[in-house]
């Protein structure tokens, strides 16, 4: 006898209108495990119900349909609502809003004793991959130097990226000191990070190249799916990963 199929995982998307929630809402319409019953902007939408998903503005957030896991990609002034949402009917929540303040952060902390949550500045499975790799590898090779050189598109304007600080902090855990840092603004790059560790005679780099800023989208709707099956606490995109 067939396995009867799961019933799909019932998602709410903040910060819609914003290319990772379009994305998100775009590649959901994909998959059989998933199904978004609400979509959140910051203003009114212009349509109630598109691609048979329904629009609300977030000023409606208390409103929102059940729902099992909330992804959050919007700004820092409208997260705390979403938060507040899923902590009082004890839902999930993947976010990649950064720019948080230690006090959001501190919530973020606090609403995990009680709800799942995740939270990362870059949702590609890979990097999440890569940051351990750089992990053991610092640990095993203290001595060598590191460097972590990274290239973006031209509109980035921080530098280093939030992704190469990550790699770098794992670095840092790894052989008990920060490594160093490049960074390149050149064309339409989507993201290219390597971490590099060398010494005398020999050189290992640890590379990971983004093509499509969809694998972003893909990799939390991966997590929100993983993230529907646990028990309360702060999780990292590793956690989460097969």
């Amino acid at each position: 006898m067939s396995e009867s199929p799961k019933t799909p995982i019932r998602l709410l998307i903040h910060g819609a209108s914003g290319r990772m929630g379009q994305a998100l809402l775009r590649l959901a319409g994909e998959r059989d495990d998933v199904r978004v019953v609400a979509a959140y902007s910051r203003s009114q939408p212009s349509q109630r119900v598109i691609d048979n998903v329904p629009h609300f503005a977030s000023a409606e957030l208390a409103g929102a349909p059940e729902f099992d896991v909330a992804i959050d990609f919007s700004l820092p002034e409208g997260f705390d609502p979403v938060l507040a949402l899923c902590a009082q009917r004890g839902k999930g929540l993947v976010s990649g809003t950064t720019g948080l303040s230690s006090a959001q952060n501190a919530q973020i902390n606090e609403a995990a004793a009680a709800i799942a949550v995740v939270w990362a500045a870059n949702y590609s499975l890979g990097v999440a991959v890569l940051t351990e790799l750089v992990r053991q590898a610092a640990a095993a090779l203290p001595e060598w130097d590191c460097d972590v050189i990274e290239a973006h598109h031209t509109r980035k304007l921080d530098a280093p990226s939030g992704t190469a600080l990550h790699l770098g902090a794992a670095a840092a855990i790894g052989r008990g000191r920060e490594p160093h840092y490049a960074s390149l603004r050149a064309g339409d790059i989507v993201g290219e990070h390597t971490v590099q560790f060398a010494t005398a005679g020999e050189r290992i780099e640890l590379i990971h190249r983004a093509t499509n800023r969809d694998i972003f989208a893909r990799g939390a709707l991966h997590a929100a799916v993983r993230l529907a099956e646990r028990a309360p606490g702060m999780y990292q995109l590793r956690d989460l990963l097969g």
